[in-house]
């Protein structure tokens, strides 16, 4: 005799099963934890180094020397001016063809009210620190490696702006008796000089690529040791020379960083403590075939963000007005395509902040834009994911993880899985990740750097995280959350548009070719590997 479990049973059963499968394949590893992004972690090494170099720089400070002008003129101090040539008496015909003068200006200041210029130098200055504390790192900072050899030297931190002097730091003997002591520097891409003379110590080579020092008093020569310089005399905007230090049967190698400074680039979002989110982010779509669902998304965004600014990218062919306070619409060449759109969309972004969305997402009181610029302006992270729930009911965060393994000649292997690194502290809702939903929001100028690939026309994302794996530092906060437009619908009832897109966004002939293609020349991957 058969027993039959009742239906309900069955139904029942079906759904613990899968539960538990859910659970299994997507409850985070015990590995995972929750560590501190914050600027202010590196700080902590930053005030070890320095505290190291005081020391280094107060030895033999009893020592005199007598300061050599023409060289000491040429290093860099704290401070710079910006001053014009004076006007000659006589104003001759084509003088300043011949003679061109030096002119300058020094009035950027005027462009605040008085009124408000001191709030504005602080938000200045806040926001310099910041980019400071952000992009900064211990590796950055001047290292001095005492001596294990009888050689002290910098390990790493020197650097010099091209064609330009610096004193080398940290250079030091510690040697045991000997009637003389001798030490030779070679360099390769500038010359070295001393910026002072101590009595008792020989130097020679100076103005020249090879520097010889010597003397019978130890503590002498190490006093000229702190006043040697490196001047570079080959310009490369981004390089590094090859020093060597040399003493009788030892020596050392280390390197001077040649480059110009990297410009800051600060976003002025006035002077109020609380978030102006307005002034801070601007929302960037892109769309093509979705009037209506776009029309939607704005008004959405304006029940939460009136003033927000919102940049579309349009690539239709018979484009159609999208009217509005606070909107700019750009028109592209026909079925130009997403990553196109993107990057036409981004470039035009003036705020701090930009907010990708999709034009069939729908704001709702939990897409709290708040809370991602909160994220961003309290960590070190460059982007921050969101959360898209679908209509359904279903809610998701898309978060991977990336890592490239090294595969010598034949190029390297991508692997991608699901989940994130660690949780985010401070933030319960928010984890660390590579790769995240296609609803984020991030730093403009970091975003513009990396950029979004135009000939990825039709399907791509997770192409965009790839190109910025080692450059972007990604988190994902689930709890802000936006709502995607339905995409049930029956085949019968599906406008001539909507098949149109269909038609373009997922039967796009020879889209894979030209991806595969990008991962192996571009990227320099031969596969890769995903869950």
């Amino acid at each position: 005799m058969r027993c039959f479990l009742p239906k309900k049973i069955w139904i029942f059963i079906f759904l613990s099963v899968l539960l538990l499968f859910s659970l299994i394949h997507y409850w985070p590893p015990e590995g995972n934890s929750t560590v501190d992004v914050g600027p202010s972690q590196s700080q902590k090494a930053f005030n070890v180094l320095k505290e190291r170099l005081q020391d280094v720089t107060r030895s033999y400070e009893n020592i005199p020397y007598v300061p050599k002008e023409k060289v000491a003129g040429r290093l860099a101090v704290n401070g710079c001016v910006c001053e014009a040539d004076k006007k000659p008496a006589i104003d001759l015909p084509f003088a300043q063809v011949l003679f061109p003068r030096v002119w300058a200006q020094d009035d950027f200041h005027t462009a605040f009210q008085r009124a408000e210029l001191a709030k504005v130098k602080n938000r200045r200055k806040q926001e310099f620190n910041s980019l400071l504390q952000r992009y900064r790192t211990p590796a950055d900072v001047l290292v001095i490696a005492e001596a294990n050899s009888p050689l002290e030297y910098p390990t790493q931190g020197v650097e010099v702006r091209p064609l330009k002097t610096v004193l080398i730091p940290g250079l030091g003997l510690k040697e045991k008796p000997r009637p003389l002591y001798t030490v030779n520097l070679t360099a390769t891409l500038g010359t070295f000089d001393v910026s002072a003379t101590v009595d008792g110590v020989s130097v020679g080579g100076e103005g020249e690529m090879h520097l010889y020092l010597s003397s019978g008093v130890l503590s002498a020569l190490n006093r000229q040791l702190q006043f040697v310089t490196y001047t570079n005399t080959l310009f490369h905007p981004r390089t590094a020379d090859t020093v060597q230090f040399e003493t009788d049967g030892h020596q050392a190698v280390f390197t001077i960083k040649v480059g110009h400074a990297v410009t800051p680039k600060l976003y002025y979002s006035g002077v109020t403590e609380e978030y102006n989110i307005t002034a801070l982010v601007t929302i960037a779509t892109k769309t093509f075939l979705r009037y209506d669902k776009l029309q939607d998304l704005i008004d959405s965004i304006r029940v939460f963000y009136p003033t927000v600014t919102i940049v579309i990218a349009d690539d239709n062919e018979h484009p159609e007005p999208v009217k509005g306070p606070h909107i700019e619409h750009y028109i592209m060449p026909f079925a130009k395509g997403w990553f196109a759109g993107r990057n036409l969309a981004v470039s035009q972004v003036s705020t701090k902040y930009v907010l990708w969305v999709d034009d069939d997402f729908i704001f709702t009181s939990n897409t709290r834009l708040e809370k991602m610029v909160d994220v961003l302006e309290k960590t070190t992270l460059d982007l921050v994911g969101g959360a898209v729930r679908e209509a359904t009911g279903y809610t998701a965060s898309y978060r991977h993880t990336l890592s490239v393994e090294d595969g010598g000649e034949e190029g390297d292997c991508l692997h991608i899985r699901q989940g994130f690194h660690h949780a985010v502290q401070g933030f319960p809702n928010c984890v660390v990740a590579d790769a995240v939903i296609n609803f984020f929001m991030g730093r403009t100028d970091r975003m513009q750097q990396v950029g979004f690939d135009p000939r990825l026309s039709r399907a791509a994302h997770l192409e965009f995280f790839i190109d910025g794996l080692g450059s972007l530092h990604i988190g994902s906060c689930d709890d802000v959350i936006v709502n995607h437009a339905s995409k049930i619908k029956l085949p019968w009832g599906k406008s001539e548009k909507e098949k149109a897109y269909q038609n373009f966004r997922y039967y796009s002939p020879g889209s894979g070719q030209i991806r595969n293609s990008l991962f192996f020349f571009k990227n320099r991957l031969q596969c890769l590997s995903s869950n």
